[in-house]
């Protein structure tokens, strides 16, 4: 017979764990049949009792798994191998015993005075990751000052805690609500910081902190543990290598003199850079070769330089870095050593050491050649009637030819950062005043009366420079050494002038004026280690018959090196067939070449009238009507790119079409008065 006692369907639903809501079906079913008032009393009771014996049994389970999570924690840190894995395991295991969404952990860093994220589980949000939290910020950072316990139902309407834009917004973009954090202590200092935390409001009971702070305890133990035997490993590691150093010292030091007796000998007796690399392949069994600063490889070269040892190239060769006073003087490579221990390697960086000495003692026995190289070009350009046998003859002597095709070359180096001028070749104040008279009068006896007037009384070229001049003045110095250096190898003549450098190459059959600066730019680039911008004047045929257009071709080389940095192009290398119609402005007044006042006349029909006004009233119509070709011919662009209101530039506009005519927007009218802006203002930058 089947037991009808009310507490029956309970011992039923307790025997198979049914959820909670299912204990209210046995009462709602006695209600719905009509049952006595005392049985449904009975069924209450019973009800009462049954979850009461039900939330027991989910006690002793819950913590019957937090003490099996606590178990497999201590026994985890008893075989540590990885500590990373162990905190993983712990954030793991706090989450899913505490049924969060998230749980991470963040370590103390006393260097830089905040805690930061080391682990996290559950964790969506990249920023949230890679938190850092100064001491007393956020709910972490009071839990890392305090060393208590902080718990919070809703983060962001708690004002117990400091809030900054950076927490906030990590903690925003993981959407975390309910946080509850505890210390890692370690002894009495705080090591870091566990947290629990929800995305939606939530309350921590006290059993669930106190479990937190038991697996914050065994973090902290696993971290010192993890502590501990890192610094046994290093202190073994340290003995060891202890050992082998005393081992190999006597070896070490056997070898070292042999080394040094061997590069002094050959310092001493006169021997050369390859001298240099022939004894270190023999000391090292291997291959040494001495390359070029354009030669080396660059990258190799680079880490060589900036850690002062040599470096692994490829599989199997090593470069060192043959520089001195922050100039690339080349490098030495070692072939075919897939393994360099580091006996060999000083050896390689002692030997690169020696070679930059003989390079600079090399280069002072130069400079005296270099400074006659120098006059000989300086005479060209200042004293075009001088006697062409003579100068043949002094060409001569320094292996240079100057009855074939040469090109004139002005050089500037870059600022490094900025690709601002440390030397500015471009024409300075008194080139622009000259420009101003010229260009004013509209003729080409104003236009060069105005130049040569700027040139003689303005600042000139160079007045212009990035950077301090200690730094100007280096690397002016690196700049002449590498063109000296270039010029000597290619037979050619370099100088010093207006704050800069100039070179005459000759021009080998099928190369060009733009081909050859180009690579005159990347050579000479390499060399300083900064870009440097080269302007090319077109082939001069004989320098010695014709000197006088060696002085010409400078001028127009200046003005290429001037619209290069005008057109955004530092750092590279173009003569003035390389801009297209600009090269008609570029290329001065030399032979075959107009002499900027067709230019200057076109400049003037077309948009002179704008030019004058703007004179006159102080106005700004030429820059307004560069910012709305630039703009797509929008007032909307053009008023954003000059910061001034729409109606000022109908104004403006207005105005210029008064001075040019109803049809200057025009397909055809348009197209003219861009390239009289165009060339206008690049007249003004090369100085016409």
């Amino acid at each position: 017979m089947p037991d009808d006692r009310p507490e029956n369907p309970y011992l039923e639903l307790l025997a198979r764990g049914a959820p909670a809501e299912a204990y209210e079906r046995p009462v709602l079913r006695a209600r719905a049949d009509k049952a006595p008032a005392d049985r449904l009393a009975a069924l209450e009771r019973a009800k009462l009792l049954a979850l009461r014996v039900r939330g027991e049994l989910e006690g002793r389970r819950r913590r019957e798994a937090e003490l099996s999570a606590l178990f497999e924690t201590a026994h985890d840190l008893a075989g540590l191998r990885d500590l990373d894995a162990v905190l993983q395991a712990i954030v793991q295991r706090a989450r899913s015993l505490l049924g969060t969404e998230v749980a991470y952990l963040t370590l103390n860093d006393p260097r830089a005075g905040d805690t930061y994220m080391r682990v996290t589980d559950g964790s969506v949000s990249a920023r949230f990751q890679q938190l850092r939290l100064g001491m007393g910020e956020g709910l972490g950072g009071l839990v890392a000052q305090t060393a208590r316990p902080y718990v919070t139902e809703s983060y962001f309407h708690d004002p117990r805690f400091q809030h900054t834009h950076a927490i906030d917004a990590g903690v925003r973009e993981e959407g975390l609500v309910a946080i509850l954090g505890v210390p890692l202590l370690l002894g009495s200092g705080v090591i870091g910081v566990l947290f629990a935390a929800d995305r939606r409001a939530r309350v921590f009971e006290r059993e669930q902190t106190a479990l937190l702070g038991s697996f914050a305890a065994h973090a902290a133990v696993a971290i010192d543990t993890a502590h501990l035997l890192a610094e046994t490993r290093t202190a073994l590691a340290e003995l060891e290598a202890a050992n082998e150093i005393i081992r190999d010292r006597s070896r070490v030091i056997e070898r070292a003199s042999d080394v040094h007796d061997r590069l002094t000998e050959l310092v001493l007796r006169g021997g050369g850079v390859h001298d240099v690399a022939d004894t270190v392949a023999e000391v090292l069994s291997g291959s040494v070769e001495f390359l070029e600063a354009d030669e080396a490889p660059a990258a190799a070269v680079d880490r060589s330089r900036a850690d002062g040892h040599a470096v692994r190239d490829g599989e199997e060769d090593w470069v060192a870095a043959v520089s001195a006073g922050g100039e690339l003087l080349g490098a030495l490579v070692l072939r075919g050593h897939p393994r360099l221990d580091p006996v060999d390697q000083r050896t390689l960086e002692r030997a690169a050491m020696v070679t930059s000495l003989l390079q600079l003692a090399r280069r002072s026995a130069g400079e005296a050649e270099q400074r006659v190289r120098g006059e000989l070009l300086d005479d060209l350009l200042d004293a075009p009637d001088r006697e062409p046998r003579l100068l043949r003859e002094r060409a001569a002597r320094l292996q240079a030819d100057l009855d074939t095709p040469h090109v004139v070359l002005a050089a500037a180096i870059e600022a490094p950062d900025t690709g601002t001028p440390v030397t500015g070749l471009a024409a300075g104040s008194g080139t622009a005043h000259g420009t101003k008279h010229g260009a004013k009068h509209g003729n080409a006896h104003s236009n060069a009366h105005g130049n040569a007037h700027g040139n003689t009384h303005g600042s000139g070229p160079g007045s212009t420079s990035g950077g301090a001049p200690a730094e100007d003045a280096a690397g002016r110095r690196r700049l002449w050494s590498a063109a000296s250096h270039l010029a000597a190898t290619r037979h050619g003549l370099a100088a010093t002038r207006d704050g800069g450098t100039v070179l005459l190459l000759p021009l080998a059959d099928g190369d060009t004026a733009d081909a050859l600066a180009r690579r005159t730019a990347r050579q000479l680039g390499t060399a300083v280690h900064a870009a440097v911008t080269v302007g090319a004047s077109a082939p001069v045929p004989a320098p010695a018959a014709r000197p006088g257009e060696v002085a010409a071709g400078y001028a127009e080389a200046r003005r290429c090196l001037a619209a290069l940095r005008v057109l955004g192009r530092a750092g590279q290398g173009a003569a003035a067939e390389d801009f297209g119609f600009l090269g008609l402005l570029l290329a001065g007044t030399r032979e075959g070449a107009p002499d900027g006042t067709g230019v200057q006349d076109f400049v003037n029909r077309t948009v002179g009238a704008v030019i004058d006004y703007d004179e006159r009233r102080g106005t700004e119509l030429i820059r307004t009507l560069d910012a709305y070709f630039a703009g797509g011919m929008s007032p909307a662009r053009t008023k954003d790119a000059l910061h001034v209101h729409v109606n000022t530039v109908a104004q403006r506009l207005e105005r210029v079409g008064r001075l040019l005519g109803p049809d200057w927007q025009s397909p055809a009218r348009s197209l003219e008065i861009q390239l009289a802006l165009r060339l206008h203002r690049l007249a003004s930058a090369v100085g016409y």
